[in-house]
């Protein structure tokens, strides 16, 4: 199997949306609102003090 090699802009691109994902959940918190999200192929509502 061939391994691929991430470039600096994948890079970036990857912590960009690991800090968009970490903003989410501060601001679902705050403002005590669920996070709605797909699981196997249903919409589901996770209340905030789930995560």
């Amino acid at each position: 199997m061939e391994k691929h090699k991430t470039t600096l802009t994948q890079k970036k691109i990857i912590d960009a949306i690991d800090k968009v994902y970490e903003n989410l959940i501060e601001f679902k918190k705050k403002k005590n609102s669920d996070l709605v999200v797909m699981k196997n192929g249903k919409i589901v509502r996770i209340k905030p003090t789930s995560f």
